[in-house]
Parts: structure tokens; C-alpha cells; sequence
């Protein structure tokens, strides 16, 4: 067994588990499942309750509020056929596994329907799809995250995506890589380093804290991939210049260039997160003056339209 699958599976689940880890009775049990790696676990003070890594796992007690629902952004209704998602006109995404290594609280796709949308058991007519949008040129691994998948199933994967002669890039979106970097192996090195296709490797960090000295060491060791990092912007976790400032000086240090800070998309249960347009463009802002222009991400929104909405002004 893989380090990294050995890693995977040492992992708090549970209100239980959680509150004797961290010696106190703040976890309760809700309907999205507390996961947490102990690789994670151990970044978290645990004598500080605003600690922002563990506010990002903690579940809350939430009122009811309408403007929230289970599925924000209603990826099912861009499905054209079981395990991916058609929302954008030069891509397509595939939802290539339903496991995550950790269970972040705000997650949009935490009541999603992972048994009917699963690209590689529905992989006939996933290819068959492709093979006729010939205006889509690039493939978006999601999931759950696609790095729970093994480097076996995953160079196979990546493999048939190259058979697509119109398929130029690939990009994958990971939080697992973060949370446990041991699963950067040297084959995924190798496997990324040697597909035809142009890799953007897209890592969701949200505080400097979880850059952890084990995840900057192994990312270094991926070459000729574009590393991008997008964040959400999420209520005593990130909410302030100095964090937000150096979550992206210390992401340029490892190689990662911030690409996009969201603002929070409105899944049930995650409505103690929520920050104001007014506060995110205020903030927005002051990262503009204080931060080279390339390390300023860009403050977008998914309104499930074409394109993600870039916030400029208050909506």
C-alpha cells in the first residue's frame, strides 16, 4: 500500500473521534459528515477555537434561510450524459470519483448525487459525447476529487482523454493533494510530466496554514504544469486583508499562482460563512493595492451562467 493511501485512511470521522482528537465538545454530527485527515487535524491549534483551518470542518447549526439550497449551482441540469457537466462552451467536466480525502463544511457538492454521475462507469457515452463537441478543448477532473482516484486508474483515464484529437488541456482540481501531500507520488510526477496535453493543476487552499511544509516540499516536484490555486472567501476563516494577503505571497512561494477567490456558493449549512459583496470587493480592492497584479485573484461568482461572473461592484 501507497503512503498516501495509508495517509487517506488515518482520518477523524465524527463528532466522537473529532471532539477526543481535539478535547472538546464543540462537534456535533449533522446531515454532511465530519472527515477530517489526521495530517490535516494536526495543523489545527487546538487550543484556539477561531482556528481557521478548523472552522473549514466544523458543522453549525444552521436557521432557515431560502436563499440556500442543496445544489447551488444546479450542476445536474448541465448534464447531458451521467458524470459530466457541460456549463461552459470549450470545456467539459467529468466527475471522476465521490470521494474527497476531507469533508469541508461549505462544500457545494456535499448532497450531490455521486451514484448516477460517475464518468468512468459511464465512460461509453462520456466518450462518445466528447467525441462530437468539437469546440471543447479542454477536460476538468472533478469529483469528490479526482487524486482519490490511484495513479493506475488515473494514467488510464488521462490516456483517454489524449484519443480526443481536440482535446489540448487538462485540468485537474484537487484538495487532497493539500491535506495529505504524500499523495503527490513520483508516478503522478511522471504521469503529468509525460501526457501530450497542456496539465493546469488547480490546488483549493483558503488560508496560508494549510500550506504545510510536507505540501511545499512535494509540489516543487511537479514540473512543466501550470499550478493554479482558487480559494473561497469564507466568513473567520479568510475574511481579512492580512490573510488574504499572505495566503497569496506565501502560495507564489511554492509555485502556485492564486487564480480565483469565490465568493460562497449557498449550499445548505454553510450559511455561517457568507461574506457581503460589499466586504469582498472592499477587500478585493485592498489586495489590488497592496499586491503585485499577478498575485491578485480574480473575485468571481458562479451564477451558473457561460462564464464565472467577475465581481466589480456590488450585484
Amino acid at each position: 500500500m501507497n503512503k498516501w493511501n495509508q495517509q487517506a485512511r488515518k482520518v477523524l470521522k465524527g463528532a466522537n473521534q473529532s471532539n477526543e482528537f481535539f478535547n472538546t465538545q464543540v462537534f456535533s454530527d449533522h446531515k454532511f459528515p465530519i472527515k477530517i485527515p489526521l495530517e490535516y487535524a494536526q495543523l489545527i491549534d487546538p487550543n484556539n477555537p477561531n482556528d481557521p483551518l478548523l472552522k473549514q470542518v466544523l458543522p453549525q447549526i444552521q436557521g432557515v434561510d431560502n436563499a440556500y439550497s442543496l445544489s447551488p449551482l444546479n450542476d445536474e441540469q448541465h448534464s447531458p450524459v451521467d458524470g459530466l457537466i457541460h456549463k461552459y462552451p470549450n470545456r467539459v467536466l467529468l466527475i471522476t470519483s465521490q470521494v474527497c480525502a476531507i469533508h469541508c463544511q461549505y462544500c457545494f457538492r456535499q448532497n450531490f448525487d455521486y451514484t448516477q454521475h460517475d464518468a468512468l462507469s459511464n465512460w461509453p457515452a462520456v466518450e462518445a459525447y466528447i467525441e462530437k463537441q468539437l469546440a471543447v478543448n479542454e477536460v476538468i477532473l472533478s469529483g469528490g476529487d479526482p487524486l482519490s482516484l490511484s495513479d493506475e486508474k488515473l494514467e488510464q483515464l488521462i490516456k483517454k482523454i489524449e484519443n480526443f484529437k481536440h482535446i489540448t488541456t487538462l485540468r485537474i482540481h484537487s484538495r487532497s493533494i493539500v491535506v495529505i501531500p504524500s499523495r503527490i507520488t513520483a508516478k503522478l510526477e511522471k504521469i503529468l510530466a509525460k501526457t501530450r496535453l497542456k496539465v493546469v493543476l488547480v490546488t483549493h487552499i483558503n488560508h496560508a496554514n494549510e500550506l504545510s511544509s510536507a505540501f511545499c516540499k512535494n509540489i516543487e516536484k511537479i514540473e512543466n504544469v501550470t499550478l493554479l490555486n482558487q480559494s473561497v472567501l469564507l466568513k473567520g476563516v479568510n475574511d481579512n486583508l492580512d490573510t488574504l494577503t499572505k495566503l497569496s505571497l506565501e502560495l507564489f512561494s511554492a509555485g502556485i499562482l492564486p487564480y480565483y477567490l469565490h465568493m460562497l456558493d449557498k449550499v445548505k449549512g454553510a450559511e455561517h460563512y457568507f461574506v457581503t459583496d460589499e466586504k469582498a470587493l472592499k477587500l478585493h480592492r485592498q489586495l489590488q493595492a497592496k499586491l503585485s497584479g499577478y498575485l491578485v485573484p480574480k473575485l468571481v461568482r458562479d451564477q451558473g451562467e457561460s462564464a464565472k461572473t467577475w465581481l466589480y461592484h456590488i450585484q
